[in-house]
């Protein structure tokens, strides 16, 4: 199953993604955690990453597709995936569709976890305390809320045009939301 987890940030795409790839036993492939890991390793990717980090706005699109063109062309990918945090971009939901479609390959499912912006910014600020994320201030967190809203939200109209998007209410505890998740992936599958 090839599926694209979109939602703003804070919503809980990465929980939720590493618990349904591992239940469909396809890879989770995390932009966040991907630059994260390059500017932690001082990577040339990661020095380019960091600034833009820093200041809560996104990566040039094709740098980011570049990346994960590379990841999906990997052996684990074959049989299927779970994007998390790519794409973000109508140019990025673009380029996927192209990749994809060079493979005789499509999305099978986008799942959309919605959540208020209070509860983003509540637990955003909860999640830069405890994982001590320097790139989580709350004037960051209101920017990359901001750039979602210009930049990403729009896909979800795209991919409903595709006839892929699924909405799940992502507020409640991580166990609720999966439970929904969950039920969408099933009636997908079935």
């Amino acid at each position: 199953m090839k599926l694209v987890m979109l939602g703003p940030p804070g919503a809980g795409k990465g929980t939720q993604a590493k618990r349904l790839a591992k239940a469909l036993d396809i890879p989770h492939l995390s932009t966040g955690d991907m630059l994260r890991d390059a500017v932690a390793r001082a990577t040339d990717l990661g020095r380019q990453a960091e600034g833009y980090m820093s200041k809560g706005e996104l990566l040039p699109d094709d740098v980011i597709v570049g990346i994960m063109g590379d990841a999906l062309a990997e052996s684990r990918c074959v049989k299927g995936f779970l994007l998390d945090g790519f794409p973000r971009t109508m140019a990025q939901a673009e380029a996927l569709d192209q990749l994809l479609e060079s493979r005789g390959d499509r999305l099978d499912l986008v799942p959309l976890l919605a959540v208020g912006e209070e509860e983003l910014v509540k637990r955003l600020l909860g999640r830069a305390r405890l994982e001590g994320r320097a790139d989580d201030t709350e004037d960051v967190i209101r920017r990359r809320l901001e750039i979602y809203t210009a930049q990403t939200k729009p896909l979800a109209a795209y991919y409903r045009g595709c006839g892929v998007l699924s909405e799940i209410a992502g507020e409640g505890t991580p166990d609720e939301v999966y439970e929904r998740l969950e039920s969408v992936v099933k009636a997908q599958v079935a």
